[in-house]
């Protein structure tokens, strides 16, 4: 059995509901939106598909400023009842084409939106990504289990710089510094 790799040209990024009214409540609230604001920047260089979602913003507000200052005019949030993001139509189209094989997940919450996302991405035959340093939950016990649940399943966790040394590759790529710089 082959490992699954993160490539730039079949991988996309998907940022789960890291919305305002949401995120005061969440365990490690500012590593989880400064570690996905990583993520976004690297995947914006490399020219990845980003995707976000936003559950039910009536209630739970926009997404948080500094994910959508990282997204600039990328920021085009996918509404959400749904806990799972493949709920939303949008999600699968645009997944399906940009001919995705990975998935790249950060969010919240790990144990409710973001596993339910990471357990159907699996059931349609993506690689799984989720980026452990930019997930959470309310209580660390459920974020712990959640992440827990996504490995079981099938999802291989990484962190943002295993992310980024991935997407690189090789010191030689033009974009190393910049993108050596998001995680200094």
């Amino acid at each position: 059995m082959t490992a699954p790799r993160i490539t730039r040209d079949s991988t996309a990024l998907l940022v789960v509901d890291i919305q305002e009214r949401f995120i005061p409540v969440i365990d490690n609230a500012d590593g989880v939106v400064e570690n996905s604001v990583v993520a976004i920047r690297a995947a914006r260089e490399l020219g990845l598909p980003v995707l976000l979602t936003e559950q039910y913003p009536k209630g739970l507000g926009s997404t948080v400023p500094d994910i959508v200052d990282a997204l600039g005019d990328a920021y085009e949030p996918l509404e959400k009842t749904t806990f799972s993001a493949c709920g939303v139509e949008d999600v699968g189209a645009r997944l399906r084409h940009g001919d995705i094989g990975s998935v790249v997940v950060v969010g919240i919450e790990a144990h409710v939106c973001v596993l339910q996302t990471a357990l159907d991405l699996l059931g349609q035959g993506y690689d799984v990504f989720p980026v452990a340093n930019a997930i959470s939950s309310r209580s660390g016990e459920n974020r712990t289990l959640g992440l827990e649940r996504m490995r079981q399943s099938g999802a291989v966790l990484i962190s943002t710089e295993m992310l980024i040394f991935e997407l690189l590759s090789d010191a030689r790529d033009p974009n190393f510094k910049t993108l050596q710089s998001l995680i200094k």
